[in-house]
C-alpha cells in the first residue's frame, strides 16, 4: 500500500513558530508549536536570525514528536513543505550571505518620511512597514551596508532561501515588498525604474530588481528542499530532503487562504498580535488612500488591506494579571478558563459598553496618526466599571480602527460578498465573532479550523502545490477541495448591538486626541 501524501505548513508569527502537518483531504495529522518574542533594540522591533533558525527546529520537533504520539513512528518523508511569515519588513544580506542589519520587523514605524517621500513619488500608498520603505528608509540615513546588499528578504522568503537556495517569494508577500502589477506578475516595472532613478547617483552597484526576490505564484515552482535545508529544520538527520517546496508567502496570505477569501467580494479579518482586514477587490479604487495597502492574492487578484500594528496583546496582559491575582489569592485559575470567562463576560456588557472607551496601542497606529503606542482606558465618570462592559470594550478596541477606516470602502461602492474571521481571538466563545459583526455591520463565518489560522493555510498552498488539477487555480482548488464541506459558524449582530457599537465607534474617535496627546505626556 502507498504513502499518503502530506504536506506541512510552518508559520513564524509574531509570538509563536507553529507547524501543521496535513493530508490531501487537508485534515491536519499533527501540530508543533515554539513561542518566542519580538525585541526592542535602540528603538528598533527586532528578531535575532538564530532564533528564527532554532525557532523552525524547535517548531518542527514538537511536530514530528505529536506525529510519532498519533501514528507510531517518526516523520521522515514530506510531500511539499511552505513556509510563511510576518510580511514585510527588512532583512538584508551580502553576497556571501552574510547579514547586514538587524532584522527589521513590519511593526517599526521609524520609516515615516521615507514612506511618504516613496508614496508621492510612485502615486501609491506605501506603507512604513513595506520592505523598500525600509531600504529607503536606511538610504536617507546613509547607511553605509546598503552599498553591500546583495540579497533583500522578507522572514518567510529568508528562511525558504536557506532551505532551498531559491531567491523568490509568493505573489503576496512580493507585493508587501513593492507595489505589484497583475498583469505581468511581477513588480509594477515603472514604478521600479521610478526608484531606480530616485538613488542613481548614490554610488550603489546594484539596481532594486537585482537584489528582490523573484515572485512565483500559488502552485508554480519554487524550488525543492536540499539536503542542507532538510537538517536546518531537523538536525536529527531523519528528514530526507528533495521535497517540493511553495512559494513562500506572508501572513496575509496564509489568512486569505485558511477563510477561502480570494475571490472578488469575499473578506477576512485576522485578529492577533496584529489585526489586519484584507477584502479582495472587485474594481479599482478611485484614488490612493494612505489608510489602505494595496497587495495580492497568493493568485494575483489585487486586494485592499487595513492593517493595524496593534490587536489582543492587551487583551491578554489583563488575563495574564488576573491569573496572577488568582495565584496570589492561592485559588490558581487556568489560563483558558479565565480567557473563556471574561469573553463571555463580555456578551452580557452594555451594547455601548457603558461609555468605556479602550484604545490597544501597544506600538503606534498608522491608519489612526499615532505614532507612539500608549494604551489608554478612559470612561465618564457614570460608566459602570464592570468585568461584562470592561472587557466588552477591551474586545470592541480591537476592531475599532479598522471599523473608522472601513468607512472608505462604503464611500467607494466596493463589493463585499462575506467577511471571514479568524486568528487566536476568535477560538473562544462567538463575543469576538459578533462584535466584529456589530463593528461591520456585516454577517460573520468563522470556520472550525479559525484557531489554526496562518500555519493551516501555509499547509493548504503545500497540499495545492501537489495536489491541484491540471490548470485548476488557487480560487478553485479552495472552493471545490477544501472549503466544500468545511464546519463553520456565520453570525449577524442584532440592531441593538449595531447600534450600541456605532456610538461605542463615535466616542472612540472622539476621544483619539487623548490617545495622542498621552505619548507626549508620558516619555
Amino acid at each position: 500500500m502507498s504513502r499518503s501524501k502530506i504536506a506541512l505548513g510552518i508559520e513564524f508569527g509574531s509570538t509563536r513558530i507553529k507547524s501543521v502537518l496535513i493530508d490531501m483531504n487537508h485534515k491536519v495529522l499533527a501540530s508543533g508549536s515554539y513561542t518566542w518574542e519580538n525585541e526592542l533594540t535602540d528603538n528598533l522591533w527586532t528578531y535575532k536570525l538564530e532564533d528564527a533558525v532554532k525557532g523552525l527546529q524547535a517548531s518542527y520537533a514538537d511536530l514530528n514528536s505529536d506525529y510519532e504520539k498519533n501514528f507510531g513512528e517518526p516523520l521522515t518523508e514530506i510531500d511539499s513543505i511552505g513556509i510563511s511569515g510576518m510580511m514585510h519588513g527588512y532583512i538584508a544580506l551580502d553576497k556571501d550571505n552574510n547579514q547586514l542589519f538587524p532584522f527589521l520587523t513590519w511593526r517599526n514605524t521609524n520609516t515615516g518620511k521615507a514612506a511618504d517621500e516613496l508614496s508621492e513619488l510612485l502615486d501609491f500608498n506605501m506603507p512604513m512597514r513595506w520592505s523598500v520603505s525600509h531600504l529607503y528608509e536606511q538610504i536617507l540615513e546613509n547607511a553605509a551596508h546598503v552599498s553591500q546588499i546583495s540579497h533583500l528578504f522578507t522572514l518567510a522568503g529568508y528562511i525558504h532561501y536557506l532551505l532551498t537556495g531559491k531567491k523568490v517569494v509568493g505573489i503576496d508577500e512580493a507585493s508587501g515588498m513593492f507595489p505589484f502589477d497583475c498583469e505581468s506578475m511581477s513588480y509594477d516595472k515603472e514604478r521600479v525604474e521610478k526608484f531606480d532613478t530616485l538613488i542613481a547617483g548614490k554610488g550603489y552597484s546594484w539596481k532594486l530588481l537585482d537584489i528582490l526576490p523573484q515572485p512565483v505564484a500559488a502552485g508554480c515552482d519554487a524550488g525543492t528542499l536540499t539536503e542542507e535545508g532538510a537538517k536546518l529544520i531537523d538536525p536529527s538527520g531523519k528528514l530526507k530532503a528533495g521535497c517540493i517546496m511553495a512559494p513562500p508567502e506572508g501572513d496575509a496570505a496564509t489568512g486569505m487562504v485558511c477563510t477561502n477569501a480570494v475571490e472578488p467580494g469575499t473578506a477576512n479579518l485576522s485578529a492577533g498580535t496584529s489585526t489586519f482586514l484584507m477584502l479582495v477587490l472587485n474594481k479599482n479604487l478611485s484614488k490612493v488612500y494612505r489608510e489602505i495597502d494595496i497587495v495580492n492574492t497568493p493568485g494575483g487578484k489585487p486586494v485592499a488591506m487595513i492593517h493595524l500594528g496593534n490587536g489582543a496583546s492587551e487583551i491578554d496582559a489583563w488575563v495574564n494579571m488576573f491569573h496572577e491575582m488568582s495565584v496570589r489569592a492561592g485559588q490558581p485559575i487556568e489560563i483558558g478558563k479565565i480567557y473563556e470567562t471574561v469573553f463571555s463576560a463580555a456578551l452580557e456588557g452594555k451594547a455601548d459598553a457603558d461609555n468605556i472607551i479602550v484604545y490597544n496601542y501597544l506600538a503606534g497606529e498608522a491608519v489612526m496618526d499615532c505614532p507612539e503606542g500608549r494604551p489608554l482606558m478612559v470612561r465618564k465618570p457614570e460608566s459602570k466599571l464592570t468585568l461584562p462592559n470592561f472587557m466588552r470594550s477591551n474586545i470592541y478596541g480591537v476592531f475599532a480602527a479598522i471599523a473608522s477606516k472601513n468607512k472608505i470602502f462604503d464611500e467607494e461602492g466596493v463589493e463585499r460578498k462575506s467577511l471571514t474571521g479568524h486568528g487566536g481571538l476568535f477560538k473562544t466563545t462567538n463575543a469576538s465573532q459578533k462584535f466584529l459583526s456589530a463593528a461591520l455591520n456585516v454577517p460573520v463565518t468563522v470556520n472550525i479550523n479559525a484557531g489554526e489560522g496562518g500555519p493551516y493555510g501555509m499547509a493548504v498552498l503545500a497540499a495545492y502545490q501537489i495536489n491541484k488539477d491540471n490548470g485548476e487555480s488557487i480560487d478553485d482548488y479552495l472552493k471545490n477541495k477544501v472549503f466544500s464541506q468545511v464546519d463553520s459558524t456565520t453570525v449577524m449582530a442584532g440592531p441593538e448591538d449595531v447600534e450600541g457599537y456605532a456610538k461605542y465607534l463615535e466616542a472612540y474617535e472622539s476621544a483619539l486626541k487623548l490617545e495622542k496627546e498621552s505619548a507626549a505626556c508620558l516619555k
